[in-house]
């Protein structure tokens, strides 16, 4: 089974700093372990780059930012091959963040 990993966490400290290479890092240490289990993943631009169309009562306007205002943004992601949930969170638990953050896990439909 497939799962998405999405990386939630507080963009404001992200740039070139060292502490972020060394995250970069973890993450490609992350990405040799997971080898033939690791589908797709990426970083994802900051949030001051999204746009987002938003349908309303059939009607759809374009904003500039993110869907919604948070603390933490959705950073980057991971698909995985897992053979369950539990196998899917165990990876899940080794996604380094920078500081404080959360890791969403959830199935994908594949067809």
């Amino acid at each position: 089974m497939q799962y998405m990993l999405l990386i939630y966490e507080d963009e404001s400290g992200y740039g070139d700093t060292p502490e972020m290479m060394a995250i970069i890092d973890k993450h490609m240490a992350l990405v040799g372990e997971l080898g033939d289990r690791q589908v797709d993943g990426a970083g994802l631009q900051p949030v001051t780059t999204a746009t987002t169309v938003r349908t309303t009562g059939g009607k759809q306007v374009i904003h500039d930012g993110p869907f919604a205002e948070t603390r933490e943004q959705l950073g980057g992601y991971y698909v995985i091959e897992a053979p369950d949930l539990d196998a899917a969170l165990e990876i899940a638990k080794k996604v380094p963040l920078r500081l404080d953050g959360a890791i969403e896990v959830r199935p994908l439909i594949v067809h």
